[in-house]
């Protein structure tokens, strides 16, 4: 990792997030109170910022955290954003909440995934959509997309599972256009396959139509993540809330 980040100096890492999000030298000199001409000196190798303009350049280009500290490690600086473990004790406040919405959520599913869609936590029910499951398949790590459109994982349950696919496909294809990360961008073309482009039903969001013996369950999700992270696996992590999208679904879940 230290000598791929010292082969690309921190100007070629800026320019890349800068085109990325469609500014022009212009635009963002405007916008983080720099010349033009400074900023090309720094992205061609001329002119070495100080970290303070790294992380200045870093914000108004919403550079991820794990970005930004790579930046900073070819600009020759140390990282500004720490990193830990969810085990470990400065993040006990943080796991306390995460914990407090996936049992709020009951009777309904919720999960914790990270940044590549691998489970971190969930709720008891959504561990139930799971019953049945090749064993195999829920070894950690578990990355739900892919367990989701595997045939011997949910695909099968999955009613509307072409249009589920497309759904997750395009996402994916949107965090990866945001992060720049090579593993979301990969796990897009992996989910979307060889798959047709299927027409846009009436609803409003697409949702998750999973058969449940002679009945078919089926959910919206809403996405939460930490509003003010300094912390970068803090900053990856989201919490998949499931919904009922129908009634039926709803008595279902409540047991009515």
């Amino acid at each position: 990792m230290t000598q791929a980040i010292a082969a690309t100096h921190v100007g070629e890492l800026l320019r890349g997030w800068r085109q990325r999000r469609h500014l022009s030298q212009l635009d963002l000199a405007s916008r983080a109170g720099v010349s033009t001409r400074h900023l090309s000196y720094v992205e061609t190798g001329r002119s070495q910022p100080t970290s303070a303009m790294i992380l200045r350049l870093c914000r108004h280009l919403d550079v991820p955290l794990r970005e930004q500290n790579r930046m900073l490690l070819a600009g020759g600086f140390a990282p500004a954003h720490p990193e830990h473990q969810l085990s470990d004790p400065p993040m006990a406040e943080a796991n306390a909440a995460l914990e407090a919405i996936l049992q709020a959520h009951l009777p309904y599913p919720a999960l914790v995934v990270d940044r590549h869609w691998e489970l971190v936590a969930a709720n008891d029910a959504a561990f139930a959509l799971l019953d049945g499951i090749d064993a195999d398949l829920l070894e950690p790590p578990v990355n739900v997309i892919r367990l989701s459109v595997h045939p011997r994982g949910l695909a099968p349950r999955i009613a509307n599972l072409d249009e589920w696919r497309g759904a997750l496909a395009a996402r994916l294809r949107r965090e990866y256009d945001v992060t720049a990360d090579p593993a979301l961008g990969e796990l897009a073309d992996e989910v979307a396959g060889d798959l047709d482009i299927v027409p846009a039903s009436a609803a409003l969001v697409v949702p998750l139509q999973l058969r449940a013996g002679d009945a078919v369950l089926s959910f919206i999700s809403t996405t939460t993540v930490f509003g003010t992270p300094r912390e970068v696996t803090l900053s990856e992590l989201a919490i998949e809330a499931f919904y009922p999208a129908d009634e039926a679904t709803r008595k279902a879940l409540n047991g009515v």
